[in-house]
């Protein structure tokens, strides 16, 4: 019997593979999830499952208060991190969560990430942001609805949207990223990631590297995402 969740399993199960073919994820690290607006549910990978074993009737379909709807397997353990951000961010449609090496990195040594160049400028206008680790009582609490709480709050306190800023690090944990779509939530990581190594490279060879200028920060975003944009094709 097909399932009405049939066509979101396999655009979460294709997403889910999409982190093992770009390296973001090894082994059963990582998750991404893709979100159904109009039936109030996502889909997730089924915690602790290998890749490669994955099959995607094996997604797990739950809804915006992590409770499973369809699946014969149990979600990721970051299923409450996911819900908590679908429930904030209603233009938000997919979430990935990876332990990629630079990203993780610098989510380990609690730092943002400066923006030093243009394919940083490319993606995003300021640098992006390390939220600080969780407090004690928080990680005693529901640790990972918490860890949504923190990737909201760390956004609001700097004034930053989702639409405008659609990666993250959670301090001494690692990267989050999302996007219209699971699609594009995996795609933002591999971006993340690649921006991670830059900056690790670029401060390497010169410690005092400065941030970009602004002239080119934002020529380079407005050309991808301004009103007159021109990257691409119409």
């Amino acid at each position: 019997m097909t399932s009405k969740y049939t066509e979101l399993k396999r655009e979460c199960y294709e997403a889910n593979m999409q982190l093992d073919a770009l390296g973001l994820a090894i082994f059963t690290f990582g998750n991404v999830s893709g979100a159904d607006r109009a039936n109030g549910v996502f889909a997730i990978k089924p915690s602790g499952v290998p890749y490669k074993a994955l099959k995607p009737e094996d997604m797990v379909v739950v809804d915006f208060d992590s409770t499973v709807v369809e699946g014969a397997m149990r979600p990721s353990s970051d299923t409450k991190t996911h819900a908590y951000l679908y429930k904030n961010w209603e233009e938000v449609g997919g979430i990935a969560h990876t332990h990629a090496t630079y990203s993780v990195a610098w989510a380990q040594a609690q730092r943002d990430i400066p923006i030093f160049g243009t394919t940083h400028a490319d993606h995003l206008t300021v640098d992006i942001p390390c939220a600080p680790p969780m407090e004690d009582e928080l990680i005693e609490g529901q640790y990972e609805h918490n860890t949504g709480v923190q990737i909201v709050d760390c956004l609001t306190k700097r004034k930053l949207s989702c639409r405008e800023v659609e990666m993250i690090l959670v301090g001494n944990h690692g990267p989050f990223s999302w996007g219209k779509n699971a699609g594009k939530a995996v795609y933002n990581s591999k971006v993340l990631e690649e921006i991670a190594r830059m900056a690790c490279l670029t401060l390497q060879i010169n410690p005092n590297t400065p941030r970009l200028k602004g002239s080119l920060i934002k020529k380079h975003y407005e050309r991808k995402h301004g009103r007159d944009a021109y990257y691409g094709q119409e």
